[in-house]
């Protein structure tokens, strides 16, 4: 939900404090300092209802967007009431971060110990395509931007990236 993220900034935070700034720079000069502060303080809880409000409605829509897609996709519930495949189906789906995980683990302990070795280009290239797909999605978008730099240098330097 990054962008919903980066809207917040635009709209909440980030355009309410350049108005703010704005206001605050045109105060009279001999304005008397308790009515300077008294509207500084309604500027500020302004700004901070505003906030709440944006918040407010990211989160209906990420609980609008969660429920369509239980409408569409289905919940665990409902693949309970389908004898034996259900738990079946409910155990693969629980189970396929740490299948995805531990595999990619293992994968990586046979190439990287030379008991699996990795000599075809083509090989390497989707060693490494599981690895980050796998470990991004274990460890999320974050994890994948800060290793992203060593990653692009490690493939410029290969025979691949040449």
């Amino acid at each position: 939900m990054a962008f919903l993220d980066g809207l917040t900034n635009i709209v909440g935070g980030g355009l309410f404090k350049e108005v703010k700034d704005v206001v605050m720079a045109y105060f009279p000069p001999d304005m008397p300092p308790e009515k300077k502060a008294e509207l500084q303080f309604k500027l500020d809880m302004l700004d901070a209802q505003k906030t709440k409000d944006l918040n407010n409605a990211i989160a209906d829509s990420e609980k609008s967007l969660n429920d369509r897609v239980a409408i569409y996709e289905g919940t665990a519930s409902d693949l309970k009431t389908i004898p034996y495949l259900g738990a079946v189906m409910l155990f693969l789906r629980g189970g396929q971060r740490i299948i995805f995980g531990y595999g990619t683990i293992y994968l990586d302990f046979m190439v990287f110990s030379k008991h699996w070795p990795v000599e075809d280009e083509t090989l390497k290239s989707a060693f490494w395509i599981v690895n980050l797909l796998v470990l991004g999605f274990l460890f999320g978008e974050r994890a994948v931007k800060n290793v992203m730099p060593l990653i692009i240098e490690m493939v410029k330097n290969s025979k691949f990236g040449k």
